[in-house]
């Protein structure tokens, strides 16, 4: 049979994975196959990604060259732009981007282009799986018809599957291996090839009903996540208009040992999950005549937070008698969380833009970003490069909270500081919460 064939090659760890999008998704779970044993083909749009890899570079900070290198020397690994090579795989597993449109809407032309690519050369006994983030249903209602459309039957030819990613970029608390990871099949037989493809190389695999509840449950991780950062943002301007610190209040908080969970506010939402996975299921659920009222309301409070952080600049200039028009403005952290490289969605480039939209003169520090690379939102700011903290300014904003700037005093700088994240001491007069 199709799937006990397919089912002795994931379990004896001899069948070749192929890993769609070589991101900060794709390239750990393709290092994590490659560790397992596995052999692993990489299939990329991006020429120059794939052209590193090759020579065995890696191309994201926290992720090490070594293995990369090991694996391709090995000939573990491979890695192309030719997505008829997807026939090589048993398993092709797409780790492509979500976002949405201009209109706030799901945007799946990464994961439908991606598809498109390799439906002609998808074969009988392959698995497929989406780990992209999505709406309840886009498994089902978008890859499944355009598979069997080809003439392959999913559950008895290509066994479809959906298992969100649930990478944390940077954290050392947690690899790929050791996050749980959902499983939801098609059918049953798909099931049962998706926990053999994922259960080999990660330590618990948590298998759901459907691939519509493997979907659901991603966005409730991320739409809990969102609301409450929304509601200690509300917080910190309720707080602040009373004189009370928002941080000191989440810190003596946290030491209720039940009933409490830390949330932390900061100048807006970063990332490529919790501003954007929220609409997704927003979006849906209109389609069935609901209104997610709550959800909605917490996207709204969160995307307004670069405005209040300009608002807050404003009013620390304006107490020093300067006006924000042609003020010289540092912003510290370009990556949206510490210590990464990941820039995506980071809430510093809204800040920038809003910034320059009012005449101040903006410009950046970050380790992690020496030069900022093209983004589809902000391609004006390509090429720009990392300036260094000591310089003359009028303002410097935190926006990320990097370990490097621990090293930094606020009080020997040649300018106060507007502290989003609660990173430095309160100096009254030189530390300013925002």
């Amino acid at each position: 049979m199709i799937k006990t064939t397919l089912l002795q090659k994931l379990t004896a760890r001899q069948a070749t994975i192929g890993i769609i999008g070589l991101g900060y998704v794709g390239l750990p779970l393709a290092l994590r196959y490659l560790e397992a044993g596995y052999r692993v083909l990489g299939l990329d749009i991006d020429q120059a990604k794939v052209d590193q890899l090759l020579a065995g570079r890696s191309y994201i900070k926290h992720i090490p060259s070594a293995p990369i290198q090991d694996a391709v020397h090995a000939k573990a690994f491979d890695a192309s732009t030719d997505f008829s090579r997807a026939r090589e795989a048993d398993a092709l597993i797409l780790c492509v981007p979500t976002p949405l449109n201009a209109h706030r809407e799901p945007d799946l032309s990464y994961v439908l282009a991606s598809l498109e690519e390799i439906l002609p050369h998808l074969r009988s006994g392959q698995a497929v799986s989406l780990e992209s983030t999505t709406y309840p249903g886009t498994t089902e209602e978008e890859l499944r018809p355009r598979i069997e459309q080809v003439g392959q039957v999913v559950g008895r030819d290509v066994f479809l599957v959906y298992s969100p990613e649930r990478e944390d970029p940077g954290n050392p608390n947690f690899q790929t291996r050791t996050i749980p990871k959902i499983c939801g099949g098609s059918t049953p037989a798909c099931l049962e090839v998706g926990l053999a493809l994922y259960g080999q190389v990660i330590d618990h695999v948590v298998p759901v009903s459907s691939t519509r509840t493997a979907e659901a449950v991603k966005l409730m991780e991320n739409i809990f996540r969102s609301v409450n950062i929304a509601l200690v943002n509300e917080l910190k301007t309720a707080f602040m208009k009373m004189g009370i610190d928002i941080f000191e209040v989440v810190r003596a908080a946290s030491t209720k040992p039940f009933g409490y969970m830390p949330f932390y506010p900061g100048p807006g939402l970063g990332g490529h999950c919790i501003p954007i996975d929220p609409f997704y299921l927003t979006w849906k659920a209109r389609e069935y005549d609901v209104a997610t009222r709550f959800i909605e309301l917490a996207g709204e409070i969160n995307t307004s937070m670069p405005s209040f952080v300009v608002q807050r600049a404003a009013d620390v200039l304006n107490d020093r008698a300067k006006p924000l028009k042609n003020s010289k403005i540092l912003l510290l952290g370009l990556a949206y969380k510490a210590d990464v490289d990941d820039d995506r969605e980071s809430p510093t480039y809204r800040i920038m833009a809003l910034l320059e939209q009012k005449g101040a003169l903006v410009l950046y520090n970050d380790p992690h970003v020496p030069v900022i690379r093209p983004s589809r939102e902000y391609a004006q700011y390509a090429g720009r490069t990392s300036s260094p903290v000591d310089g003359e300014y009028d303002l410097i904003i935190l926006c990320t909270a990097h370990a490097e700037y621990r090293t930094l005093a606020p009080a020997e700088l040649k300018a106060p500081v507007l502290d989003t994240r609660g990173f430095f001491p309160d100096l009254p007069g030189t530390v300013y919460r925002g």
